[in-house]
């Protein structure tokens, strides 16, 4: 059944009394790591990364943050069934297979794509974990994802079980819950470290992380900004987006937070591409991240996101001097469907 206890560090006010139901699934709490060597080359704030890619081994990411949450909910209603979307590559697709797997619960994933020959990546896991897998086009799973989820919920419900739907991302109201609880583990990190970071960065997908950390650092009383980079999208789609999954929070949760206090800020101008394409810029970003530092990130999310945070430091954008810190949210299985870009390598 869900834990709903606390950690030893008394929460705001607002988080006992709406006592979300939660279950302990992440390793937990991940470290905040200092980058020394690309500080000292960049002459600027001193870089920190906070490890959730270590939230777990195949499980790793900001996905279990949220679906600890998600899935808590699931429980909760009396749930057999998660359903859940994304594209082929999912890195929540696959956290949620396997978290479901090891709660006896069925999944059945939306995919957007076309069936691959063989199984890579983040694909191969959800198959590992018997996930049942439905795959659309991409256009129609783009305009019709709602029916979709809505229609396989139904026909579980024929067949007398009980089906909940996770949205993309575990991005929704319940899924802010994680960023807003990882953002006392980050107010333990500062104090542990003794630095006070004006600036926190992350890949922004579908919106639900940079909602938690948004309304997170003002619950707990760190004063930094919050920023998502946008890996697809623009701008405006985030801010509202973000905006949007916040008013549905509190909505449902009336804890007071003042929303209209919170600042939702976004930098765009590094989805390349678009979605899960990069340019060369990053894949070598990528290499020379894990070259320098022994920190690997993925094309998808992070890769475009700490090439974009590097980017605007040696433009001053984070100021001179004191310390950033760069959430990173995982992805790792995704490097090796596009392992080609990294011929380089090997010249």
């Amino acid at each position: 059944m869900p834990d709903k206890s606390r950690s030893n560090t008394p929460p705001p006010d607002f988080v006992s009394a709406t006592n979300p139901p939660r279950l302990h699934l992440a390793q937990l709490p991940t470290p905040l790591q200092l980058l020394s060597r690309l500080s000292e080359r960049y002459s600027g704030p001193r870089i920190w990364v906070k490890r959730d890619d270590l939230s777990g081994s195949v499980l790793s990411g900001n996905k279990i943050r949220k679906l600890e949450f998600n899935l808590a909910q699931a429980l909760a209603e009396g749930c057999d069934t998660v359903i859940t979307c994304g594209g082929i590559q999912s890195n929540h697709c696959r956290a949620t297979a396997l978290l479901c797997a090891q709660l006896g619960l069925k999944c059945h994933l939306l995919l957007r794509g076309h069936r691959a020959d063989s199984a890579d990546g983040n694909l191969l896991l959800d198959q590992l974990a018997g996930a049942e897998i439905s795959y659309y086009p991409p256009a129609e799973f783009q305009r019709e994802l709602d029916s979709l989820l809505l229609d396989c919920q139904q026909a579980y419900a024929s067949s007398g079980r009980k089906a909940f739907i996770i949205p993309t991302g575990a991005s929704d109201a319940i899924g802010v819950w994680g960023y807003v609880q990882a953002c006392a583990e980050l107010q333990k990190d500062f104090q542990r470290h003794g630095i006070d970071p004006k600036h926190i960065i992350c890949a922004t997908g579908s919106g639900g992380t940079q909602a938690g950390l948004t309304v997170g650092v003002a619950a707990y009383g760190i004063d930094a900004q919050v920023w998502g980079v946008n890996v697809c999208d623009d701008e405006a789609w985030f801010v509202n987006k973000v905006n949007s999954d916040l008013q549905s929070w509190e909505r449902r949760y009336q804890t007071g937070i003042d929303l209209d206090c919170l600042s939702v800020k976004v930098i765009d101008g590094y989805v390349g591409p678009g979605y899960a394409q990069a340019d060369d810029d990053i894949y070598r970003c990528i290499a020379d991240v894990a070259a320098t530092e022994g920190l690997v990130l993925d094309p998808v999310y992070t890769g475009k996101a700490f090439f974009g945070m590097l980017d605007q430091l040696q433009k001053g954008h984070f100021g001179s001097t004191g310390d950033i810190v760069f959430v990173h949210t995982g992805g790792v299985y995704g490097l090796f469907p596009q392992r080609s870009h990294f011929d380089f390598l090997n010249t």
